[in-house]
């Protein structure tokens, strides 16, 4: 059969769904096992997703999220940002769960005195949130301006509500590593006290590999408050199910030597799979596609991977930190992109004392473009970053 363009599958989107989520079903379980013990009054703890860019965590955090929807929960959903408080989107995230609960005065004052205690004597309107909540704030709840009293009280005053109509309350936060130390602290803090009470609320977060390092410098309970997942790439069976079972929905297949190579290619991360899939099905004449049609889509792919999701992270970098990028691939050499390497080593190959590198190696690290999962030791948050810096340097 002929590959129709218009008829494609694949979707490689920032954080938008594949048309086939494979090799996620443990974590998909393991979440139905959580919602239902927590339905019935059991302890359970939050949870954190954590791995490289491109792995499908903020996919599977919208799937998690459409597991709590279809149990009945109260859901609402944000993305941490470095340069902003947790006030104001946490609210907006938490009024978006008691909409789906079914609105109750008290708690919509609670979450309005929240974000309220954020705002500044004479700011401006457009700098004030506005809600669309009809309600007063209730003063003395939630409103000391301590943010992690005052989260305490708010998710308290929510959990309440959904433990009163018999169901729950799902937090999911994005780039959770972007949260500032002390919301970090105020998250922790709240979890850890909801979970003595035996509320029925979760957050859900999802991060970085040095997620853990984070939640754990702000409190040293973390390490037993969360239950972290490591979301990496996909086994050779599950990349191969990622490409087989859309195309099969549109009449079409892979042949083996097509999988090997996509596979060989991609190195299983589910965003390479569906960038490469797409153009290699544009590209391909009929079905079965091929090895060869593979080979042929290969340049081309990597051409919009460069431009698009390595070049813009890397247009980011000033000239110092490029320098640094390419420092940290040249001294990696063919090493696995995922592994670290040391700073040590990354100075030792420009010829320069560690510590004059470190205003570069901080600025990457705000940037989320490296990170550093132990001491003295740094990797990059995108896979095949290196390999793509080393061939430019070519």
């Amino acid at each position: 059969m002929i590959v129709d363009p218009i008829q494609n599958p694949y979707a490689p989107g920032a954080g938008q769904r594949p048309p086939e989520l494979a090799g996620r079903d443990d974590e998909l379980r393991q979440f139905d096992v959580v919602l239902e013990r927590i339905s019935r009054g059991r302890p359970e703890r939050s949870m954190v997703l954590t791995g490289l860019r491109g792995v499908g965590k903020t996919v599977l955090l919208n799937a998690l999220r459409g597991a709590a929807v279809r149990a009945g929960w109260g859901t609402g959903k944000l993305e941490a940002r470095p340069d902003q408080s947790l006030r104001r989107p946490l609210s907006a995230a938490l009024h978006m769960a008691v909409r789906e609960l079914g609105a109750d005065d008290q708690v919509l004052g609670t979450i309005r005195a929240f974000v309220e205690r954020e705002a500044k004597p004479g700011a401006k309107l457009r700098d004030r949130w506005n809600p669309g909540i009809q309600v007063p704030a209730t003063h003395g709840r939630a409103d000391s301006g301590d943010i992690e009293i005052d989260l305490v009280e708010l998710l308290s005053d929510i959990a309440g509500l959904a433990q009163d109509r018999d169901t729950g309350v799902a937090l999911f936060i994005d780039e959770m590593q972007d949260l500032c130390p002390d919301d970090v602290s105020a998250l922790c803090a709240a979890c850890h006290e909801l979970s003595q009470q035996g509320l029925p609320l979760i957050v859900v977060g999802a991060g970085l590999p040095h997620l853990p390092a984070v939640l754990s410098a702000s409190k040293s309970y973390s390490e037993r408050l969360f239950r972290y997942t490591r979301i990496d790439r996909l086994s050779r069976e599950a990349a191969d199910r990622a490409l087989e079972t859309p195309a099969a929905g549109e009449g079409a297949r892979f042949d083996e030597d097509a999988l090997e190579a996509m596979y060989r290619v991609t190195g299983g991360y589910p965003y390479f799979i569906q960038a490469y899939g797409k153009v290699t099905w544009d590209l391909a004449p009929r079905s079965p596609i091929n090895g060869d049609d593979v080979a042929v889509a290969v340049p081309e792919a990597e051409q919009e991977l460069a431009v698009g999701f390595f070049g813009s992270r890397y247009e980011r970098a000033t000239p110092a930190e490029r320098e640094y990028l390419r420092a940290m691939a040249e001294a990696a050499g063919d090493a696995d992109d995922a592994s670290s390497v040391a700073t040590s080593a990354v100075a030792e190959h420009l010829g320069r004392k560690p510590q004059s590198l470190s205003p570069a190696r901080d600025a990457l690290l705000k940037k989320g473009l490296i990170y550093s999962g132990e001491r003295g030791r740094i990797a990059f948050t995108v896979p095949h970053f290196g390999k793509y810096l080393r061939t430019q340097s070519e």
